[in-house]
């Protein structure tokens, strides 16, 4: 069964409470949809900790995650490296997760654009980014698909063509978001895009594993991230473009 929005109201104060108690962490902030008073029924419990100086973050996030195993009964947890900070998640039995980032002190601010809301503590850092939200780092990505893309169709790797196919597709996604000043992580302003944009990707979706249609999707959504470049870095997509169009005609065999 679902948690409720009081299970969830109640473990994200416990989880503060147990914050405030803690010396060794300096700080803690709500993020998410919380934190941007956007909260709905299905929404995670996310908060972001400091660690203070001379206290090992990794040695502080695991006798937090005994907590939160011992306390709230965890079936799981994950790690996301997010330099210098790591974030742990947890799915509860009642299938809430819990999100908690660990930073040192020296770094515990809003990272990625990402709404943040503090509860007690300084910020130390007003902003940071990540390669995320890096429009120059996704460019990379991007063309690093197409080239393995086209390769995996050579070699008659058939999945990992789509794989790489419907991975480029999520970072022009990323690169459309942060264009348009929406949320960017985990495609979370995917919807908001305009139709314009978010038509045409629906054409990249890879329909068969058939090479005629991995072959179609490949030059569909090379295209597509073409079109995009040239909005967010014309000079870059003028020296890409001869390149990218080439790797997104394979032979035909």
């Amino acid at each position: 069964m679902f948690f409720t929005a009081e299970r969830r109201h109640h473990v994200r104060e416990l989880l503060l409470e147990r914050a405030r108690a803690d010396d060794r962490i300096t700080g803690a902030a709500v993020t998410g949809s919380a934190a941007r008073d956007a909260e709905d029924r299905w929404s995670d419990v996310d908060l972001f900790l400091g660690v203070a100086d001379g206290a090992p973050v990794p040695a502080v996030r695991d006798d937090w995650s005994a907590f939160v195993y011992g306390e709230l009964g965890a079936l799981h947890h994950f790690d996301l490296p997010a330099d210098p900070a790591v974030y742990r998640a947890f799915l509860l039995p009642e299938l809430l997760e819990v999100d908690l980032g660990f930073t040192p002190e020296a770094s515990f601010g809003p990272m990625g654009g990402g709404a943040f809301r503090v509860v007690f503590g300084s910020v130390a850092v007003r902003e940071s980014t990540d390669a995320a939200t890096d429009p120059d780092h996704l460019t990379g990505l991007a063309w690093h698909h197409v080239l393995h893309a086209r390769i995996s169709l050579e070699r008659g790797a058939l999945w990992q063509a789509e794989h790489w196919i419907s991975a480029l597709r999520d970072h022009l996604l990323t690169l459309a978001c942060l264009r348009l000043g929406l949320p960017s992580a985990y495609a979370k302003g995917a919807d908001r895009l305009p139709p314009e944009v978010t038509g045409p990707l629906t054409e990249t979706l890879v329909r068969s594993l058939d090479r005629p249609e991995l072959r179609r999707a490949l030059a569909t959504v090379t295209r597509a991230l073409l079109s995009e470049l040239r909005m967010t870095d014309a000079d870059t997509a003028a020296r890409l473009e001869d390149a990218l169009r080439e790797l997104a005609t394979p032979s035909e065999r």
